[in-house]
């Protein structure tokens, strides 16, 4: 590791030290997002076009996949230099490698609450009345979906036997499942998420539940990877009150090997990207590498990632 650490450091000085010509070479990383719809390819197409801003010559080559699952599969094949994946998958994928090579953390995404929605004049008030009912979880491959199910068993529901679970086979599927009565309720996370927002904003508008006070330290006990998050009032349309839940960190994760001057130079040009990434993603919080710090475990940082957040002053 420190020898790792001393290779991404000095790539940074590199970097810093060339002359912009050089500094400016093409650099093209591919970036592995999830099934259309969803939070990851919106994110996705953000970075993307915010990084170009900053740095024209570094270009994100996104790859539609089936989400968080496949995406570590890619990484570890070799197939995609860098892959979105949701904070339980992460942290599982993460705490139970062996020995190097291994994928590593190379930026955040953003935090996400997890939250139910459901059509403003639904009878369902509370986690607890969707017992028995169709709800949308999300699809097969995706964090969001796993993070569902936790916080179902949290507030004393089997997500297999309780409620009727959905799975999509596109992420952008859920709201019009709701809208026509196939579903009950929508899972998802992100107060930016396509799906909250279609339904947020759509006819007729919607509610947006969190699983009770007592039911969150069992949430949290049971997940690791999950934190008590506040969603504050107004964040959704019709939405008066504060909803209290949890939530995970999702992260950009680079395969094994993946060169450190090329990681230095993208951890800065998302650093850099930052205001141009809020313009696109109205709704969430910009990624911020500096939050890595209480996200997770420093070793489990890309070496240049580690390297980046030490010159930048981050302990």
């Amino acid at each position: 590791m420190r020898k790792h650490g001393l290779l991404a450091a000095t790539c940074i000085g590199l970097l810093a030290a060339q002359p912009a010509a050089h500094a400016a070479e093409p650099l093209r990383l591919v970036l592995a997002t999830a099934t259309p719809g969803g939070g990851f390819p919106a994110y996705g197409e953000a970075l993307a076009a915010a990084i170009r801003e900053v740095d024209p010559d570094l270009t994100l080559e996104l790859r539609a996949s089936k989400g968080s699952t496949e995406n570590l599969v890619l990484l570890r094949d070799g197939q995609v230099d860098l892959g979105l994946v949701q904070g339980e998958y992460a942290y599982a994928a993460l705490a139970g490698q062996g020995i190097p090579p291994a994928v590593t953390v190379v930026a955040p995404v953003y935090a996400a609450p997890g939250l139910f929605v459901v059509p403003v004049d639904s009878p369902v008030r509370r986690i607890d009345d969707l017992r028995g009912q169709p709800v949308a979880l999300g699809t097969r491959s995706s964090g969001l979906t796993a993070m569902g199910r936790t916080i179902l068993r949290g507030a004393g529901l089997d997500p297999e036997h309780d409620i009727r679970p959905l799975l999509l086979d596109h992420a952008g599927d859920g709201p019009a499942m709701v809208r026509d009565g196939r579903a009950a309720a929508l899972f998802g996370g992100g107060t930016g998420w396509p799906g909250f927002r279609a339904m947020a904003e759509g006819p007729g508008g919607a509610r947006f539940l969190g699983p009770s006070a007592t039911a969150i330290p069992a949430i949290l006990a049971a997940s690791p990877s999950l934190r008590r998050i506040t969603v504050p009032p107004g964040t959704f349309p019709g939405q008066d009150a504060a909803i209290e839940t949890v939530g995970s960190w999702s992260f950009i994760l680079g395969r094994p090997g993946l060169d450190p001057a090329a990681v230095a130079r993208l951890v800065a040009a998302i650093d850099t990207a930052r205001p141009a990434l809020a313009r696109r993603l109205a709704h969430e919080r910009p990624s911020d590498p500096r939050d890595l710090a209480a996200a997770i475990p420093a070793d489990w940082l890309h070496p240049a990632t580690a390297a980046y957040l030490r010159q930048s002053g981050t302990p």
